[in-house]
């Protein structure tokens, strides 16, 4: 848990640093930094179930491939 919690605040930090090297502006930079975390988190959903399906369909692809069907 800790490991976690110290990525999250590692993560922050490097996206608010980021950011403000880009605007030269904190409040700006403290916004995409409290933004971007919660925005990824979400991708990163849609990610792993894009990434489920196709896994889910080629491992049906591969079941069904060489099988004989009687018609």
């Amino acid at each position: 848990m800790l490991k976690t919690v110290t990525y999250g605040l590692m993560h922050l930090t490097v996206a608010v640093a980021v950011a403000f090297a880009l605007t030269r502006n904190w409040h700006a930079a403290l916004a995409i930094g409290l933004i971007e975390p919660a925005v990824q988190t979400i991708a990163y959903t849609f990610h792993e179930r894009i990434w489920k399906r196709a896994e889910d369909r080629k491992t049906a692809a591969s079941s069904d491939h060489g099988q004989f069907h009687a018609a």
